[in-house]
């Protein structure tokens, strides 16, 4: 009964009976909601009338594996030659970091429930910014399993947390993967300037290893007192789509997105979270590691999942086609039946 109403969890917040869908963020000034921001711009907010902080396990609910080739919207030629022409950009002075992604699509049958998949997540893959939103009025079905804060709100507190640098160990971590995160730092520090109180933004740790099912991250936090008079409106034109998942400067990474990616991201790369309007508290993640389901013109359901890499100077076009590779094979396998949860 629950998902066919539309249900939001994160962790041990369970949010019930919705009531209310909104396309922005400019007036949420009461209640809960959870929200599913897509890259490229759209936004749906939906607010709950019942909100369990401290709700029960969720009882063990089927997931079938998907048995069956998943489709890439770049193929590893496709990919190569973006990476090619990224740094080809590099060189002309126009970008100095660009996210090439790909999404990763797999048919889905008509009596799949993300539900099974996102109980399967959370035994094989925990992540701190796990979620599932599902709300068939509003068309959102997505499972959120993302290791990476893009907006943590605590009153006039903003915090962002931006991942840049992936590797199976730590290790084998690159130098370009620390010169990545510390352009996208800088990258993030200017945003929260625009709508933060002078002299208040600031680096809380810069670079530090965090370890992930298969991989390990290089994670930075920033943050910084939202200005008086500032909401929502403000706070997101200044910092979304999140740096990490864009590049820099952030104008030109994304004419290279869109010139580069043959297909739109949705929810990946964008933001998924809930906004706690009556505590004045907001946990947004970027929308990676994620899976939502979607249907093609013809009405055929799919399971979409997104994979990418932030592309430098110092790229390697095959490893970072590999990056994209590791980024998704656990996750990917959970929902092939390939990886035991």
């Amino acid at each position: 009964m629950e998902a066919a109403a539309g249900h939001a969890r994160f962790g041990p917040v369970l949010a019930t009976r919705p009531v209310e869908v909104r396309h922005d963020l400019d007036t949420l000034d009461n209640g809960f909601w959870a929200v599913v921001a897509e890259f490229e711009g759209p936004v749906t907010a939906v607010r709950f009338a019942e909100v369990d902080r401290a709700a029960p396990v969720p009882p063990p609910t089927p997931w079938v594996p998907l048995d069956g080739e998943w489709h890439t919207s770049l193929d590893h030629a496709a990919y190569l030659a973006g990476v090619g022409e990224i740094r080809e950009r590099i060189a002309a002075g126009t970008v100095y970091q660009v996210n090439l992604c790909r999404v990763l699509s797999h048919a889905l049958p008509e009596d799949a429930e993300l539900d099974g998949l996102a109980r399967l997540l959370e035994r094989g893959n925990p992540a701190p910014h796990a979620g599932r939103v599902v709300v068939p009025s509003a068309g959102l079905d997505v499972v959120c399993a993302s290791p990476e804060a893009f907006l943590l709100r605590d009153g006039d507190r903003l915090e962002s947390r931006p991942i840049k640098g992936t590797a199976t160990t730590l290790d084998a971590m690159l130098p370009k993967d620390y010169a990545e995160n510390v352009m996208i730092v800088d990258l993030v520090r200017n945003d929260l300037s625009h709508v933060c109180r002078e002299g208040t933004v600031q680096v809380d740790h810069l670079c530090r290893p965090e370890e992930h099912p298969g991989m390990v991250h290089l994670v930075s936090a920033v943050s910084g007192e939202l200005r008086p008079g500032l909401g929502w409106r403000e706070v997101l034109a200044a910092t979304f789509p999140p740096g990490s998942v864009s590049g820099a400067p952030k104008h030109t990474a994304l004419q290279a997105i869109g010139d580069l990616e043959p297909t739109t991201r949705g929810p990946y790369c964008g933001a998924i979270g809930w906004v706690d309007a009556d505590r004045g508290t907001a946990e947004l993640a970027v929308g990676i590691r994620s899976f939502w389901a979607q249907r093609d013109d013809d009405g055929q359901r799919w399971l979409r999942f997104g994979t990418g890499a932030g592309i430098t100077w110092g790229s390697d076009p095959e490893q970072e086609w590999v990056e994209t590779q590791v980024k998704s094979r656990r996750l990917v396998g959970l929902a092939s039946g390939k990886v035991e949860a």
